[in-house]
């Protein structure tokens, strides 16, 4: 590789030059004799100078040919290929130390058989050597790709690329060949092609508005049976022409902003005409040497008819299907911001007499008084505003754009709808309202205030003798109405030992045993008898009486669960109802805390539920929510589908068990619904490995419904009414004999 024939021939032309002009002398100086051997000494001595210098230019152009040479040498050695050329003519093999590492063996047993590269290839590819052999005999070099097996066990993967040189008569006379280490990038190929296929996920490559490639996935997602059938086909038939001219802006969108990738949401037509809600990410990335889109997608279908039913939960009622408090309060705060000068109106109204159909006719009554109360009431307000059901019994309006007049108007067209009985099957009831009116901007300037002052009007209505409507004023803070005496005798309800707790049964499904029970909080006032917690429950929500009430409730179901310890049920799990003003204040973690340790309380003996109300906080909630599951407390939401309650957030908290409300549960019962949201609400809760829990049950039908969708515990009046401490025992030891 490094010659040195062109030092030589120089060297010889001097020498060569030397010899003649020696001869020229010779003859010149022949006639004369001393002359002669003059020029006979001094051509002897050049000659020896010349060859001095021949020889000192022939050791330094050996020394630079030997560095040169052992430079190559060590580019070869340390190179991660195979290199092998075999001169023919003269059967000279040279391989270089690398083969070493690729195939295994010592270099001497390649020198000493030739063939031993062939005797290791894998038997499943011993086919490569006939297509080999077609192509040297053509004089073509040949890259082939192989796999051999080491001593060692270990096959790997060869990539062969062979380099034929024939003489003019076509004879074979000189291999030269080079050889890679392929395994890495082959098992990587073989990885990703394994994820791409066996992904449940969209992939797909798109050039010019056609499938290049698409996985199997893929192909099930749009109907067709064969990603093949695909290849080469236009995506316009299986996108929506708005979503074209959607995609269209958003690749331009890309290259304008040279953004690497987008994600967007689409609609794929299904070959049956379905329309699946896709969620996409695109990015460029050259395809067999070309410019093409990866699109990875997702099948969120099912995900987004959960967010609708969520949705729906969230902010509307799954009784009346009228909107929410939480969907009043985001109307009328929207209402609020945008407003150019109009007058608003809240109506808060409540039934008179509803408690008592209610109670003695039952929930499922009730509830269809409810439905029937909620479809006057729309038909009452028109278009003039929004109906809304607060909870309960109690229902908001928002009036829009209206004056005094308007809002008499409506009013008294709802007294006047509810002047006439409602009928269910062969019974006859009568509900009347009370409604308490206040006014944008005088009475507030708030969603807060203005629900607030409303809600004081309603309670002077119902003084007032009730099925009437009256104005919220100032001087209503000054009059002595109901809710103001239950605020203040409820302040002292502790201190008089007026609060006391019962206990519901929580019951296994399948085994009917008691798993657990529910504290339950009553109030019997000495002049007002019992008060309903629906009544006095948010009393203390709004003064913050129900922190102190909330602590006093968790210190004597502790010190209860502790006896029950002592008589002998060691495995009784009791919950408790938790406030979000609980929740909210900084030390409420560590006041269970201190409960925990001062009575030797279990963690895992205790649950502590919460409202989806929660979210309306949720930095705040998360905090403590984790700082309480840090104690070792069971954490369940109660009432779920009622409130704020959104997947993307509660898979973030860390909740044990969801309760289904006690209306859901109703429905299994209703023809019209059959159960359908609690069949959902089960399954959510299973596919984000919640506990279920189903609240009011009442019927067998129930019982049976929730079991065959898998929901694991249940409580309500078919089990159990709440009951004493002391009862609680008596059935549990019944239960254990």
């Amino acid at each position: 590789m490094f010659s040195t024939g062109s030092k030589w021939l120089k060297l010889i032309s001097v020498l060569i030059c030397l010899i003649v002009f020696n001869q020229v002398l010779l003859t010149i100086f022949q006639m004369n004799h001393i002359f002669l051997q003059l020029s006979y000494v001094m051509i002897n001595i050049c000659t020896v100078f010349v060859l001095i210098g021949l020889l000192i230019i022939l050791r330094k152009t050996r020394k630079e040919l030997n560095k040169s040479n052992q430079k190559l040498n060590n580019i070869f050695n340390s190179l991660d290929v195979a290199l092998w050329s075999h001169d023919l003519k003269s059967d000279h093999l040279f391989i270089n130390p690398g083969i070493e590492k690729l195939y295994g063996y010592q270099l001497k047993e390649f020198y000493q058989d030739y063939d031993l590269w062939k005797k290791v290839i894998h038997p499943d590819d011993l086919d490569v050597l006939t297509e080999r052999a077609k192509l040297i005999k053509q004089g073509q070099p040949v890259t082939s790709n192989y796999r051999i097996m080491r001593p060692d066990g270990d096959v790997r993967w060869i990539q062969d690329t062979g380099i034929p040189t024939y003489d003019d008569r076509g004879n074979l006379i000189d291999f030269s060949g080079v050889l890679f280490d392929l395994t890495e990038q082959k098992e990587g190929e073989a990885r990703y092609r394994g994820i791409v296929e066996l992904s449940p996920d969209f992939i797909a490559v798109i050039r010019d508005w056609k499938f290049d490639f698409i996985n199997d996935a893929g192909s099930k997602l749009i109907g067709v049976e064969s990603p093949s059938d695909l290849v080469g086909k236009s995506i316009l038939g299986y996108v929506s022409t708005s979503d074209v001219r959607r995609i269209r802006d958003i690749l331009h969108e890309m290259d304008d902003k040279e953004l690497e990738k987008n994600r967007f949401e689409l609609q794929i037509v299904h070959v049956d005409g379905r329309k699946l809600d896709v969620e996409m990410s695109v990015m460029k990335l050259l395809y067999e040497g070309k410019v093409a889109r990866l699109a990875v997608g997702r099948d969120i279908t099912e995900r987004k008819k959960a967010d609708e039913i969520i949705h729906q939960m969230a902010y509307y009622d799954a009784l009346t299907g009228l909107p929410n408090r939480n969907m009043f309060k985001k109307h009328l705060n929207n209402r609020l911001l945008n407003n150019t000068g109009e007058n608003l109106a809240v109506l808060f109204l409540d039934l008179d007499r509803f408690k008592v159909i209610n109670d003695t006719k039952g929930h499922s009554t009730g509830d269809l008084v409810l439905q029937i109360v909620a479809k006057q009431l729309t038909e009452a307000v028109q278009n003039a505003g929004l109906v809304s059901r607060q909870g309960g019994d109690e229902f908001l309006i928002l009036l829009d754009d209206t004056t005094n007049e308007k809002v008499e108007t409506i009013s008294q067209r709802i007294i006047t709808a509810f002047s006439q009985p409602i009928y269910i099957e062969d019974d006859e009831f009568f509900v009347t309202p009370s409604i308490g009116i206040s006014l944008f901007p005088e009475d507030g300037q708030d969603q807060e205030m203005l629900i607030k002052n409303a809600d004081t009007a309603m309670y002077l209505a119902k003084d007032r003798g009730k099925n009437n409507y009256q104005y919220y004023n100032p001087s209503l803070n000054k009059l002595s109405t109901r809710k103001m005496k239950l605020e203040v005798a409820l302040r002292k309800a502790i201190e008089k030992d007026e609060l006391t707790i019962c206990y519901q049964p929580q019951i296994e499904l399948s085994t009917r045993k008691i798993v657990a029970v529910e504290a339950l909080l009553r109030w019997n006032h000495p002049k007002y008898g019992g008060i309903s917690p629906v009544e006095f429950i948010p009393i203390a929500e709004e003064t913050g009486l129900i922190v102190p009430i909330g602590r006093w409730v968790l210190q004597k179901v502790s010190e209860q669960h502790k006896q029950w310890k002592e008589a002998g049920l060691t495995s009784l799990r009791v919950a408790v109802n938790v406030s979000v003003r609980q929740i909210q204040e900084n030390d409420f973690a560590d006041d269970v805390k201190r409960t925990i340790q001062e009575y030797k309380l279990n963690p895992l003996d205790l649950e502590l539920e919460i409202t989806e109300s929660i979210m309306q906080n949720i930095e705040n909630s998360t905090i403590v929510l984790n700082e309480l599951k840090n104690l070792g407390v069971t954490i369940s939401i109660d009432d779920f589908g009622k409130g704020y309650s959104s997947l993307s957030y509660l898979k973030h908290l860390p909740i044990d068990k969801i309760k289904i409300d006690k209306s859901f549960v109703d429905d299994i019962s209703h023809s019209s619904n059959n159960g359908s949201i609690a069949k959902a609400i089960i399954d959510m809760g299973h596919n984000m490995n919640f506990t279920i829990v189903a609240e009011g049950i009442e019927e067998v039908q129930q019982v049976e419904f929730l079991m065959k969708n898998f929901c694991e515990y249940g409580q309500g009046y078919y089990f159990s009414k709440p009951v004493s401490a002391d009862e609680v025992l008596s059935i549990v030891e019944k239960e254990i004999e």
